[in-house]
């Protein structure tokens, strides 16, 4: 996932479906890690099952005790660059990927040792495990395909035909599993059982959609867009109920079910934008938190609202409407809890 031109104008237009500001979210910097080099990163995955974040971090995947904060230790071996994480409590594994490569990569959860390599696609990137099948399913950005993979077979089932590049994806581990649709701008809906492409939905209005986050009681999925805008969708209709705007550089969206928020983390403006959800179809603004410019992924951990954030310090960019320099070294990631 990688930083995108956006056109913040637009967000000004789509006020009109959420309601008036709401206090102050009120969050407070718990701990900030300090992960340091190599200056990659991309997805962060919070396991309620382990209660461990882990942070895809360049050639491994960092692994940070949610609630101490302090480093647990590392998956190595990925030279190629990791990005996404799921985890499969039900044997004992986790599973990230190696991007160059085309793999996915099997890891012990207890050892952090890689124990299997298994042929995905080129540009593996974001997964996650559905719990209704015990598979795990592969995002391969570039050729606009999702693999699976049985956990507990290590073994590949399938190769999924997307249509286009796809970028985040959520399961409501009852068999349905939802893609960012990155390249049409639309939603698209996997049956877990059947491998197929059941739905494909139009979010018009949405540019280049990067974050996904389900609310899967209420039916809905929050899907963040480069153009600063959120969409949600009514999961058992395919319709845009309401359209919120967000800040710069949005690249991951989590949903908070214990308090029913909503969050964006936007790497360009050094905010999470933050919604309280007043029915399935209307939501506050919330005061936004602020983080630090590049701090684009994220995680929550819903039983204690801690929010998880990965950013490094930064230097201006060299040439205007550049991107901003990483200084070398300063990866870190910041806990922040609800007051």
């Amino acid at each position: 996932m990688l930083y995108e031109d956006v056109f913040p104008g637009l967000a000004s237009l789509l006020l009109a479906s959420a309601a008036p500001a709401a206090p102050a979210a009120n969050y407070v910097l718990a701990h900030s890690v300090a992960l340091g080099a190599p200056d990659r990163w991309d997805y962060v995955v919070f396991s309620a099952d382990t209660g461990q974040v882990y942070v895809a971090h360049g050639d491994r995947v960092t692994v940070v005790d949610a609630a101490a904060g302090n480093i647990v230790g590392e998956v190595s071996g990925m030279p190629g660059g990791t990005h996404g994480v799921a985890i499969s409590i039900a044997t004992g594994q986790g599973f990230t990927d190696d991007g160059e490569a085309a793999q996915a990569v099997a890891f012990d959860l207890k050892s952090l040792k890689v124990t299997r390599r298994i042929a995905a696609a080129d540009d593996a990137d974001g997964m996650v495990l559905d719990k209704a099948t015990g598979h795990v399913f592969v995002v391969d950005g570039d050729p606009g395909t999702i693999s699976v993979i049985d956990a507990r077979s290590g073994a590949p089932i399938a190769t999924i035909a997307a249509g286009e590049k796809v970028e985040y994806i959520a399961s409501d581990d009852k068999g349905s599993v939802y893609a960012a649709g990155e390249e049409k701008g639309d939603l698209l809906k996997v049956d877990s059982r059947s491998n197929t492409v059941v739905a494909r939905w139009a979010t018009p209005g949405c540019d280049k959609p990067h974050g996904l986050a389900l609310d899967s009681a209420n039916g809905r999925v929050f899907m963040g867009c480069v153009n600063a805008t959120m969409m949600v969708v009514d999961i058992r209709t395919g319709q845009v109920v309401t359209k919120l705007p967000i800040g710069l550089g949005s690249d991951a969206v989590a949903f908070d079910s214990k308090r029913k928020r909503v969050f964006s983390s936007n790497g360009r403006d050094g905010t999470i934008s933050v919604y309280q959800q007043v029915s399935p179809d209307r939501y506050r603004a919330m005061a936004p938190i602020a983080t630090a410019v590049s701090a684009r992924t994220m995680a929550v951990d819903p039983a204690s609202g801690r929010l998880f954030v990965a950013a490094a310090d930064t230097d201006p960019p060299a040439a205007s409407g550049g991107r901003p320099r990483v200084r070398p070294g300063t990866l870190k990631l910041l806990m922040f809890d609800p007051r």
